[in-house]
């Protein structure tokens, strides 16, 4: 199948995705999983907080997961039914929306199942260990007028909602640059589970920490500013020198369509915890927070107040939370939560990233 074009996506609207007959009924939910499949738990989680969810259906062919997932869908747990085929699933329950998260290398296959049944789909990121077959899934989710989205799930933290409201309200202006940096331990690294984990191996996983991690600030980034990345130069290089086979660390130099330029550092350096931060620069102020710290900004813009000014969030993380239910509602008919188009974009961004440190040279974003 040829890659999906960018026009052809964006001609979609939420009303050509979604069913007319979506927001009539209960909506149908699917797990696709297996064993080390991520953040299992908090899909589940989320959706034990949904409304609008008829059934809960899971397909694990190991049978591994069906404990945990009963044990986090709350009031949904009662009525989960459990298969070990993943067709089987999709014939019999006939979900809605179903939930990919798989290794890397068997999410495309998995993903144009649930589409060729007329299902939406979230999946977990990395997509795919190469561009060209997600490309292929993006086309058919295109053809077949159903979305996939993938679990970025940043798009949901406080900080990160409130910088979209004040970027969107222009206080801003034309954005000129942007620094953005995903730090995490490095301690990981050093024990075996890890070592032995599929995705600490390139075949596997398709990529390391830009590809974990680093996407998500990649999604943040084009979610706040709604502005494609054009040209990507990338340094990606495993610097602790643990034994895996994927980057630890990656250097990325971003140019976008409107002419900004940014800057995204993300890697496992340091003994626990995390370093986290994204800083815009605009023509007219500023805002730089940690999605989970305080937000601070400010503007020279007429309708903005004087003086620096901060938002905060008290809580734990709701980000999974808040991202269940927008997709939940999606399904139902509203505004997708991710578009095809958005999940494409991002993964080629992060592809050219490698395709750059693997041949010392800048690459253009289709």
């Amino acid at each position: 199948m040829p890659a999906t074009t960018r026009r052809h996506l964006l001609r979609l609207t939420p009303a050509a995705v979604l069913s007319a007959s979506a927001a009539a009924k209960p909506l149908n939910i699917g797990i696709v999983t297996e064993p080390g499949g991520t953040h299992l738990d908090l899909f589940a989680k989320g959706l034990a907080k949904c409304s609008g969810i008829g059934s809960v259906s899971l397909a694990d062919a190991s049978g591994k997961s069906t404990d945990a997932v009963r044990a986090s869908l709350g009031p949904l747990a009662a009525g989960l039914r459990t298969f070990t085929s993943h067709r089987q699933m999709l014939q019999t329950a006939k979900p809605d929306l179903v939930i990919v998260t798989v290794e890397a290398r068997h999410n495309p296959a998995l993903v144009a199942d649930a589409l060729n049944a007329n299902a939406h789909v979230l999946c977990e990121k990395p997509p795919c260990v190469r561009i060209a077959d997600f490309e292929s899934v993006a086309a058919l989710a295109a053809s077949r007028r159903r979305m996939l989205m993938m679990a970025m799930a940043t798009r949901g933290n406080p900080a990160v909602r409130e910088a979209k409201r004040l970027i969107d309200r222009g206080l801003f202006g034309k954005i000129y640059g942007v620094s953005m940096s995903w730090i995490g331990d490095h301690t990981r690294l050093t024990t075996r589970a890890w070592q032995e984990a599929w995705y600490s191996h390139k075949e596997k996983a398709g990529g390391g920490k830009l590809a974990f991690h680093g996407v998500h600030y990649i999604d943040l980034i084009h979610y706040l500013t709604g502005d494609r990345m054009v040209r990507v130069s990338a340094m990606c290089r495993n610097v602790g020198e643990q034994p895996i086979d994927v980057e630890d660390a990656a250097v990325v130099a971003l140019q976008f369509g409107r002419g900004a330029v940014g800057t995204l550092n993300t890697g496992y350096y340091m003994d626990k915890g995390f370093s986290n931060f994204v800083h815009i620069w605009g023509e007219t102020g500023w805002l730089r927070f940690d999605p989970l710290a305080p937000l601070r900004w400010h503007s020279t813009h007429p309708d903005a107040p004087k003086g620096e000014q901060s938002f905060s969030y008290e809580g734990p993380d709701p980000a999974y939370d808040v991202m269940m239910a927008d997709i939940v509602k999606s399904v139902a008919g509203g505004a997708p939560f991710m578009t095809t188009a958005e999940s494409l974009h991002v993964t080629r961004v992060v592809f050219a990233g490698y395709r750059s440190s693997e041949t010392g040279q800048a690459q253009t974003v289709a």
